[in-house]
């Protein structure tokens, strides 16, 4: 069975783009970084750390310091597939960040983002 490449990806070059997105909808990094500490748990310094280190995005998932349970309260479609739906957990982790920042950017309140 063969991985995706997201797997192996670098973080840090995916991160980026998750800001210029949140960014160009008048949103903040702030924002982002508060998105991600909810899903996996990571301080800002861990965060800034895991970044600096070029963490693969399996790895960063995989030894996020306490995925929220609540995660799986996120439905919805991303690339055309239902988060819900998707079996592989690293991936389903993924899709489950990137519906969140596809919230985030389409101006909905971060108190709903993050399920509060």
């Amino acid at each position: 069975m063969t991985t995706h490449r997201i797997y192996s990806t670098a973080f840090a070059s995916v991160y980026p783009l998750y800001v210029a997105k949140a960014e160009r909808k008048g949103r903040t990094k702030a924002e982002v970084d508060e998105i991600i500490a909810w899903l996996t748990g990571y301080s800002p310094e861990a965060l800034a750390d895991q970044l600096a280190k070029g963490t693969s995005f399996e790895d960063f998932l995989a030894h996020a310091p306490q995925m929220n349970p609540a995660r799986s309260s996120i439905t919805g479609v991303v690339c055309g597939v239902r988060v819900e739906d998707i079996e592989e957990p690293t991936m389903r982790d993924i899709r489950y960040l990137d519906k969140l920042i596809d919230e985030l950017a389409k101006g909905r309140p971060i108190a709903k983002i993050l399920r509060s």
